[in-house]
């Protein structure tokens, strides 16, 4: 094992280049992202807002400011996070039980609205979480053999950060951050063997809440699902006309029909069919290898941290925009049901990219404390 290239005095790493390509394939990312939420969000923001611009604005506000902090944490030593792990996870948690307490809002208990700010408390334990496992997993690295000592402890763990989250209902925000823990605890040194076996367990346990609370929704979902043109899937079938009217070169930029008014959440969950629609698979398709090109810069980074807390780190905030993309991409074209899942850098949502980018800005320092031989 590496020893750490940091310094308990001065928590600060000037002079250290970090990764330029996975800056370079981030700042793609997300100008194409902001451009095409102005394209997919002005219909619907001139008709409910009565301003074109009133959704770009805020993106665009919150994407410089989590652009200044990203670069500001990409020169703060990651490892000053790992003192302050229970205390990030237990402030969250706590908004999650504050969330639960509030009034519904669509059926739901999801945000908290402080004046003009309204954000999800489920985005800031996407990374309380990753921050968590990373140091159990880094810790208990010796024992991840060992289902007793080494699972079942993260195990209870995970059980009490998701269970709060399934049971406000929020199933996509669930099912992803299971899949990231799943991705963790594999890289950490649990035997595959196990994962299967551990999938199950959180499908039985999400199929538990669901009957437990009756949340109906996630049955009119999977029939719409399984069905497209049915009446429950509206949105899923105005997706796919969505996706199948661009073709291969699309109707170009700024020229999609469906975001007025036809397609439901153009701006959010559902931008990338106006991407199909406007840039068509030839667009669409360079996106993806895009979000690939990102995916494998991290785990690049990931390979070269110089300890296992930083490996773990970088492979958990990696595997959240990889999985997160593959399954809004997956949600927008009919392969998986309506989960109500945005897409990294894409989808309108302020506490979401802010979020993402201070996220990026620590993959950015590991980057830049890089050593060349692989962690041990």
């Amino acid at each position: 094992m590496a020893k750490p290239k940091h310094s308990a005095r001065w928590p600060l790493t000037f002079g250290r280049p970090f990764d330029m390509q996975f800056l370079i394939l981030l700042l793609v990312l997300l100008t194409i992202g902001l451009v095409m939420l102005f394209s997919a969000s002005y219909p619907s923001a001139y008709y409910y807002e009565g301003n074109g611009y009133h959704y770009i604005v805020r993106q665009a506000f919150f994407a410089i400011a989590g652009l200044v902090v990203m670069l500001g944490i990409s020169f703060l030593d990651y490892h000053v996070i790992r003192p302050f792990r229970w205390f990030i996870w237990g402030a969250v948690f706590l908004l999650l039980g504050i969330v639960l307490i509030l009034p519904a809002q669509s059926g739901v208990h999801r945000w908290i609205t402080i004046g003009p700010v309204q954000f999800q408390p489920s985005e800031l334990m996407k990374f309380a979480m990753v921050v968590m496992l990373a140091h159990l997993i880094s810790r208990n690295y010796q024992k991840m053999r060992s289902i007793k000592e080494g699972i079942l402890p993260i195990l209870g763990f995970l059980i009490v950060t998701i269970g709060i989250i399934a049971i406000e209902p929020h199933m996509s925000a669930s099912i992803l951050m299971f899949a990231m823990a799943l991705v963790m605890l594999w890289v950490g040194g649990m035997r595959a063997i196990i994962l299967p076996v551990m999938a199950g367990m959180g499908a039985a346990g999400l199929a538990a809440i669901v009957a437990v609370k009756g949340v109906s929704y996630v049955g009119v979902r999977l029939s719409g699902w399984l069905n497209p043109t049915a009446d429950n899937a509206y949105q899923t079938y105005q997706s796919i006309l969505t996706i199948g009217s661009g073709g291969l070169l699309g109707r170009g930029l700024g020229q999609s029909r469906q975001k007025f008014l036809y397609l439901p959440e153009a701006q959010n969950d559902f931008i990338f069919a106006v991407v199909c629609e406007e840039l068509g698979l030839i667009g669409a398709l360079v996106i993806i290898v895009l979000f690939l090109l990102l995916i494998i810069r991290g785990f690049v980074i990931a390979s070269r941290a110089p300890d296992r807390f930083g490996m773990l780190l970088a492979v958990g905030l990696t595997a959240q925009i990889g999985l997160q993309a593959f399954a809004n991409i997956g949600v927008v074209s009919g392969l998986l049901p309506n989960t109500g899942i945005s897409l990294p850098f894409f989808s309108y949502g302020g506490t979401a990219l802010f979020m993402q980018l201070v996220e990026m800005g620590i993959l950015l320092n590991i980057s830049r404390q890089a050593v060349k031989k692989e962690v041990t």
